[in-house]
């Protein structure tokens, strides 16, 4: 979900590896350990949470999370709980990282020290605020001054222990003086509007003759302020939680009366107090923020279509494509945004088959074939996790659950025995494990993607034509790919291809390492696999498997997958789970009976249909046909006081539903519009609010079928298999090449080089890959100039943005750092030489 800007879309994405947690303080008790866990919120919204790892000071977590972020956010914050049987869990410490913060640490291994967690510390929020000074004669000809405080709205307020009642206290403060003076209290809503006025005299010993109007003695003014406080209406015995405050000093009222602006709130004293560093324990992150600023497409079509003609240029490490590997210091970075990009536009399969037959035929050895990390083997990464990911699922997910939930001991190295347990029984486990998930990806062959299959087919005829003397090779290019790098990886961390939710325990992840060894010997089919593993304890447990029908099972699946114009019919008509998990749905009834109507439900969601029960596995209580979604779209707030809601309108009635945070309430409304874009009878408007008592409250219409009043937002294209944006991927490879211009530029110069001089080159020169100086050179230069074009247009897009940005409006409120640092950044454009 982009934000617009005149013209731009503003996509921002986070990727954050949540390492371990160390030297936590101990708990009061007996037992002193703690039971954690670790929360990722923008601001204080919850997005994520972690496993909880039970009896350690010393949590390790090692998961990762990726989420698309649908809306503005000021801190990226990680909270460390201690869970509690009895109470509500209690936070040990936290770490908040500004938005303006997030490049210092990107993608780098970071130790943070974690804070302590008070009111001042929890500010989040806006004000909206106008200030009136206007003069008054008495009748003893005496002039005073009358100011008016009007306090607007607030945005982003904090939810305090699942609620917010907030209301406001408005203080005129000076050395010799404090009057104070508060709002109502706005009932549950996080985004206030109180639009309340006080007046405050400000009395002058001046008669109106001598003064002239707003003169004001220096003294009075740069003493006086007004100070307005948020606070949450609390029943505890507590008292009222502190919400944030702001002080605007009176002097800003010579520049302009009436004086009206945003301000962000701050915690009080500007947070000053003092607190020891390093009490609390720290946090091992690894955090990639990414922000891509996306012009609309004809901007990219230059360096768009250089790109997508890469599979035919001759040689291929002369396109734009090979070059953008060569360039990036990591192979991975150039293969997400291009294999995205290709797939978009169906030619990623012709560039693949381009790249890896000219691998092949660098190769020497049959037995390294596609061994390094080379761009051909980054790319074929890529996109099978992209389009394999279902497959995967299907294939893998139900027998990864049984080994999760089974529990069955299965080590069979003599030395980490425990007590108790028997070698052989364990053995007898771990083979039929293996035989489980062995067979069923070798019975799976008939479902993996066709665009996998097509690659497959490719790799395996460049490797039979280039090494004709080996049987083999045929295979093991492909296994080197399906086993090696598709299905060992996710046996081996479930958690990173979403087959689990979280990192397995320390038992079931060591049955998952062996079963994970075992499955990538199979695959290899290499000729002395028992002299393969370093412990002889696997040797002498592979001796199960040394029978000629594994050897055989593997190569009849390879040889399934790597046909050419295979289709697979069956997996179309096989239900596909998309998404699942519990979310709060609306009773459909038209009338409203408070908050019982609200229930917690199972949600699941196939390529057939949207259902929802009382619990996992339970029998559907609903269910909604694909075919009679039309259309699913954000429910305004105002509706039901609630926030992340969303609507999937039917033919006779919408349902209403609550996801548990603003990035699942995205991705839920991502998926059902894509899954339900092709229906015939798709809305093209729609309520944006609900139909409350006779009437809907977004456009006041009476009748329960009025036409909507606001037009659908479209969602995603329906003629791809993928949520991906083709110029979002052409934005990323732009800044890929803009970061690296000095190596495209000295690229150049070994084009140069090589054409007049076939003497020994310069070391800086001998890294490139370059079959052909002259095309490449030619490739080079359009590459610079379509880069060179977009930073012009990404240049003059932040001065236009610069003139018409104004400090102290709703997108820029006083106190925003992140403008600030925007100002900065507008004396440091980048200009590369062309």
């Amino acid at each position: 979900m982009a934000v617009e800007e005149e013209g731009l879309r503003v996509f921002q994405s986070v990727k954050i590896k949540i390492g371990e947690a160390k030297n936590l303080p101990t708990y009061p008790g007996p037992n002193k350990m703690r039971d954690c866990y670790c929360t990722v919120n923008l601001d204080q919204e919850e997005v994520f949470r972690t496993k909880i790892v039970e009896k350690s000071l010393c949590p390790f977590y090692g998961e990762d999370f990726y989420c698309e972020i649908p809306r503005s956010f000021r801190h990226l914050s990680f909270y460390v709980f201690d869970r509690d049987v009895f109470r509500r869990d209690s936070i040990i410490g936290k770490v908040a990282i500004q938005k303006e913060d997030l490049q210092k640490y990107h993608n780098r291994d970071t130790w943070f020290q974690l804070q302590h967690v008070d009111a001042d510390s929890e500010v989040q929020g806006k004000v909206h605020l106008e200030l009136r000074l206007s003069e008054v004669i008495t009748d003893s000809g005496v002039v005073c001054h009358k100011l008016a405080a009007r306090i607007l709205e607030c945005q982003g307020l904090p939810i305090v222990n699942g609620q917010c009642d907030p209301y406001a206290t408005v203080t005129l403060a000076g050395p010799c003086r404090s009057e104070a003076k508060k709002t109502k209290v706005k009932k549950k809503t996080n985004n206030p509007q109180f639009d309340e006025v006080f007046y405050f005299e400000v009395t002058r010993p001046c008669s109106y003759s001598r003064k002239s109007h707003f003169d004001f003695e220096e003294e009075d003014v740069d003493k006086l302020e007004i100070r307005v406080d948020l606070w949450n209406a609390s029943n505890l015995k507590f008292g009222d939680e502190f919400l944030g405050e702001l002080r605007v000093p009176l002097k800003v009222l010579r520049q302009s009366s009436p004086y009206e602006a945003w301000y962000f709130l701050q915690p009080r004293d500007n947070g000053s107090k003092s607190l020891k560093p390093g009490d609390l324990g720290s946090l091992r992150l690894n955090v990639v923020y990414t922000e891509d600023h996306v012009f609309s497409s004809d901007y990219y079509s230059p360096l768009r279509d250089l790109l997508l003609k890469s599979a035919d240029v001759e040689p291929v490490s002369a396109s734009a494509a090979h070059i953008l590997g060569e360039v990036c210091r990591e192979k991975q970075e150039a293969a997400v945004p291009l294999v995205r990009l290709l797939l978009h536009y169906g030619r990623v399969v012709p560039f693949i088959s381009a790249i890896a037959s000219a691998e092949v035929r660098r190769t020497q050895d049959p037995n390294t074939i596609f061994r390094g990390n080379s761009l051909t083997s980054k790319c074929i990464d890529e996109t099978m996790k992209l389009a394999g990911m279902h497959y995967l699922h299907v294939t893998l997910k139900p027998t990864i659950e049984e080994i999760c939930q089974g529990h069955k001991s299965c080590e069979i190295d003599p030395v980490r025995l425990k007590d108790g347990e028997s070698l052989e029984s364990n053995m007898e486990n771990l083979r039929q494990y293996v035989d489980r998930v062995f067979s069923v990806i070798t019975a799976s062959g008939v479902s993996c993607p066709t665009v996998m299959c097509d690659i497959f087919f490719s790799l395996r005829e460049a490797a039979a034509k280039r090494f004709q003397d080996d049987l083999d090779v045929r295979y093991t290019a492909v296994s080197s790919f399906i086993f090696l790098r598709f299905f060992a990886p996710a046996i081996l961390s479930p958690n990173l291809f979403q087959l689990t939710p979280h990192h397995t325990d320390p038992q079931t992840s060591r049955t998952l390492t062996l079963v994970s060894k075992t499955i990538q010997t199979l695959g290899s089919l290499s000729k002395s696999k028992s002299a393969s593993f370093k412990e002889s304890y696997m040797a002498a447990f592979y001796e199960f498997f040394n029978e000629q029908k594994y050897a055989d099972a593997v190569k009849n699946f390879l040889d399934l997958i790597s046909s050419s114009g295979r289709r697979d019919p069956k997996s179309v008509q096989q239900p596909i789970l998309l998404k699942e998990g519990f979310m709060i749905k609306r009773a459909q009834g038209r009338k409203r009976f408070g908050m019982k109507n609200f229930k917690k439900r199972w949600f699941r969601l196939t390529n057939h249909e949207f259902t929802y029960q009382k619990s996992k596995g339970d029998p559907p209580l609903y269910s909604i046909p694909i075919e009679n979604i039309l259309a699913v779209e954000p429910l305004e707030e105002e509706s039901f006081k609630m926030k992340n809601m969303f609507q999937v309108i039917q033919p006779e009635r919408a349902l209403y539903i609550q996801a548990n945070n603003c990035v699942e309430a995205k991705a839920w409304i991502d998926i059902l519009t894509k899954v339900s874009q092709c229906n015939q009878k798709r809305l093209t408007v729609y309520h944006p609010s609900a139909y409350l008592n006779g009437h809907w409250l977004c456009c006041r219409a009476s009748s329960d079928t009025a036409a909507g009043c606001s037009p659908c937002t479209g969602g995603l294209p329906a003629n791809i298999q993928l949520d991906i944006d083709g110029d979002r991927e052409t934005e990323r490879i732009y800044t890929l090449f803009s970061s690296y211009m000095r190596k495209l530029e000295q690229m150049q110069e070994a084009c140069g080089s090589r054409s007049v001089y076939d003497g020994p080159e310069q070391e800086e020169y001998s890294t490139f890959l370059i079959d052909d100086p002259q095309e490449t050179y030619k490739t080079l230069k359009q590459v610079i100039a379509g880069v060179g074009a977009l930073e012009q247009e990404h240049a003059q897009y932040r001065r236009d943005k610069f003139k018409k940005t104004k400090y102290g409006s709703q997108e820029h409120p006083i106190g925003d750092k992140s403008f600030q640092s925007y100002i900065r950044q507008q004396s440091e454009t980048p200009a590369h030489s062309m």
